[in-house]
């Protein structure tokens, strides 16, 4: 039996044998993507309770209000004294956002001046704030326009019409995500990082733990560059045999449990996230050579996934980044796995209209792949034989 097979063979024996290597290879890709999901489940807020202190007590005040209240986000349930009562509301949860009405009011909306009405919101659902933000933007506009138009009617009654019609209607919708919701925003690329980081962590747990026990996992392949690069690949491979199950899980069913926009073609998404994983996979071989135990990768685990998070522009955009930090995101698999697969997921790109991202992700998994060779060839593999001797 030749290197290469025996290698795959060892490497799926130490996979299914091994508690620790299973949890991630299994476990986190079957259930990271659900319980991230049901986190921002459902994606819009309706009827957040809303509580009212009104120092002012007019007209325009209960307008306002009943405004607030007849849109889908906010519901009305009551009015406090004063905002000390209103705070005793939230703090108990009868509540989530109390809106707060300054005294003169209509007199200064009437005077042309400013009088802002301010809004607290309770921020352990920032999904909350999102929807108390757009509805009392959106009435403070529609208001606004209407106190405008009476203004005008009132000093220049023929020109009425120009303020009452819109000569240029916008209407904004949002492509690859109707409802704009967060979890539709940000899962389709968190999937893309789990499955990498599954990959990585995996990965270095099997070196720690060949590296503990050479004994029963000898690299007998460790003392030439060919017996070393093989036994790689046939690592490589039974590590690809796993992952392929949970691969198309987490990127075709998780989106299709939670209605995530799914526009791609799911046979052109599976080839261009095989670079990725390739990538991945050798860049878990190159962190075997700080994985000298495997609680090692527990370490690498905390220090990498946030870092990992930031760098892959789902909460910073790469535009944004300075050089070097863009420079670093290019490094990591997942940047471009992340724009790819939102572009073709999300928005219905073809694998053509992704290829930058796809020769990069190629070209990183030719890179990490002979980095991964070199790490093996002159610290792994002279480790576990130093044990062994």
């Amino acid at each position: 039996m030749g290197i290469f097979l025996k290698s795959y063979i060892k490497e799926l024996k130490l996979i299914t044998h091994d508690v620790g290597i299973i949890l991630f290879l299994a476990f986190l890709p079957l259930a990271y993507p659900i319980i991230y999901s049901l986190i921002y489940n459902p994606e819009q807020v309706r009827d957040v309770r809303m509580v009212v202190v009104d120092h002012d007590r007019s007209a325009l005040s209960r307008e306002l209000v009943r405004n607030l209240d007849a849109t889908q986000e906010i519901r009305i349930i009551g009015y406090a004294a004063d905002l000390g009562e209103g705070k005793h509301a939230m703090n108990s949860h009868k509540c989530y956002g109390i809106l707060e009405i300054p005294e003169g009011f209509e007199k200064k909306v009437g005077r042309g001046e400013s009088s802002p009405a301010v809004i607290f919101a309770e921020m352990s659902l920032l999904l909350r704030y999102r929807g108390f933000l757009v509805a009392s933007t959106n009435v403070a506009q529609a208001m606004g326009s209407e106190i405008l138009a009476e203004d005008i009617n009132t000093r220049a009654p023929l020109a009425g019409t120009l303020a009452v019609t819109d000569p240029l209607g916008v209407e904004n919708v949002t492509m690859g995500n109707l409802e704009s919701g967060f979890d539709s925003f940000i899962m389709p690329g968190v999937l893309i990082l789990i499955l990498q980081q599954c990959l990585v962590l995996a990965i270095g747990m099997a070196g720690g733990a060949k590296r503990e026990k050479p004994w029963l996992y000898s690299d007998i392949t460790g003392r030439t560059s060919g017996g070393v690069f093989k036994s790689m690949l046939g690592s490589g491979l039974a590590f690809l045999t796993v992952i392929l199950l949970p691969c198309v899980y987490m990127l075709h069913y998780v989106p299709m449990m939670f209605t995530f926009p799914m526009a791609g073609d799911p046979f052109e998404i599976m080839l261009f996230i095989l670079p990725m994983v390739i990538a991945s996979i050798s860049l878990g071989f190159c962190f075997q050579g700080v994985c000298s135990e495997r609680e090692s990768v527990f370490v690498l685990w905390v220090v990498t996934s946030v870092a990992f998070l930031f760098l892959s522009g789902l909460t910073w955009p790469r535009y944004a980044m300075a050089g070097f930090w863009k420079t670093l995101s290019d490094l990591v698999p997942a940047t471009f796995g992340v724009e790819g697969f939102i572009r073709m997921n999300t928005n219905g790109a073809s694998l053509s209209q992704v290829r930058p991202d796809y020769i990069a992700l190629w070209i990183q998994a030719g890179g990490y792949t002979l980095l991964a060779f070199l790490i093996q060839r002159f610290i792994v593999a002279p480790a576990r034989l130093r044990k062994l001797a």
